[in-house]
């Protein structure tokens, strides 16, 4: 990704080389990621720890600058592994929000209003199914579902991300796709098609 900085467009490669000179480059990458990092963690572990999670993400992704791939332009898919592992930390926590949305069936991700009134009627019906279905998946089968549906990333973005191989991201994709399916009476609520992205 790139970001003008002084009428000049900077790679994250570019802007962690940089920050190797001058700490405060880093800056400018979390200017970049803070927020997509945060509104994942917010759904995965909640605003009890999403705060916690993202600050954790980018300390320890700054300790690890030195060691970072210049080679890689994008480092999305590197701070989303970190927060990935992060949130594996907080295994528990999730699960217990995971529980908590099953029973209660409410969504208190911060959206913003034209995404309210896209919400269907169908998908709220669902809350309670999906939150215990995605509770149930294994930690690694419901990363890659999640990354992809939640973060945007592309399998190559996942395997990258969680440094597994492309073909065990769309292995663990199809089951979990396949098991959510199940749990909502073959209703598919990632809305993600099955196709590359």
């Amino acid at each position: 990704m790139l970001t003008v900085v002084s009428g000049r467009a900077v790679s994250d490669a570019t802007a962690i080389a940089a920050s190797r000179r001058d700490a405060e480059e880093f800056g400018v990458l979390y200017d970049r990621y803070a927020a997509q990092l945060y509104r994942y963690a917010y759904r995965r572990v909640g605003p009890e720890l999403a705060e916690d999670v993202v600050a954790d993400t980018f300390l320890a992704a700054f300790r690890r600058r030195s060691s970072y791939d210049l080679a890689r332009t994008d480092a999305r898919p590197w701070f989303f592994g970190i927060l990935t592992r992060e949130i594996a930390r907080h295994r528990r926590a999730e699960e217990a929000r995971w529980r908590a949305l099953g029973r209660a069936g409410v969504d208190d991700v911060a959206e913003g209003f034209a995404d309210r009134v896209a919400a269907s009627v169908t998908a709220r019906s669902t809350r309670r199914p999906l939150a215990e279905a995605l509770r149930r998946l294994s930690p690694g089968d419901r990363d890659v579902l999640l990354l992809v549906a939640w973060s945007d990333l592309s399998y190559e973005e996942v395997a990258e991300t969680l440094q597994i191989k492309i073909g065990t991201v769309r292995s663990r994709l199809h089951r979990a796709r396949r098991k959510l399916r199940a749990a909502l009476g073959d209703s598919n609520p990632t809305d993600i098609t099955e196709v590359d992205r």
